[in-house]
């Protein structure tokens, strides 16, 4: 008996509590569905290309014949050189990806979200100038999916926003 009374006041504080699920209701809940009207603007260079796949396929928008949204995305990326061994040659490289967005209602013209998200990774630079590269492109690939992921988490809680 006290059990089923413990386990009761839990379900009740667990329903209280406020949390609820972003995705509610699946592909027709809000924020599926607000996802599904964003458009990314072209963006630059390979990185831009990656970048843009990466969004796309995480929103869910290929072929949305009316968006309601445009995703604007201006990325930095950068290789640093770190360790430098004693024949004054570079051991190990950071490439860094910085993305700057900005979420544009296309009917007002309002900003709902600018926002900047970024993230690093380390190149071993190895005596194979091709798998040095091979490592660098790898490194981006990986880079513009994990900065891909931060900003859909981004858009899918300023669309779950009431508006």
């Amino acid at each position: 008996m006290i059990r089923v009374l413990a386990l009761f006041v839990l379900a009740l504080a667990l329903s209280a509590c406020g949390l609820q699920p972003m995705y509610a209701g699946g592909a027709s809940g809000q924020v599926a569905q607000g996802l599904a009207a964003v458009e990314v603007a072209p963006i630059e260079g390979k990185a831009g290309w990656l970048m843009q796949n990466a969004l796309n396929d995480r929103l869910g928008v290929a072929g949305n014949p009316a968006p309601r949204y445009r995703l604007d995305i201006r990325l930095d990326d950068r290789l640093e050189g770190l360790g430098v061994l004693s024949d004054d040659t570079v051991g190990r490289e950071r490439r860094i990806l910085r993305a700057r967005y900005q979420l544009v209602d296309l009917a007002s013209g309002e900003i709902l979200l600018d926002k900047t998200s970024g993230s690093d990774a380390g190149i071993d630079v190895v005596s194979s100038e091709y798998a040095t590269i091979a490592a660098e492109d790898r490194a981006l690939e990986n880079l513009t999916q994990d900065v891909a992921g931060r900003i859909v988490s981004e858009v899918a809680l300023a669309l779950r926003e009431p508006r």
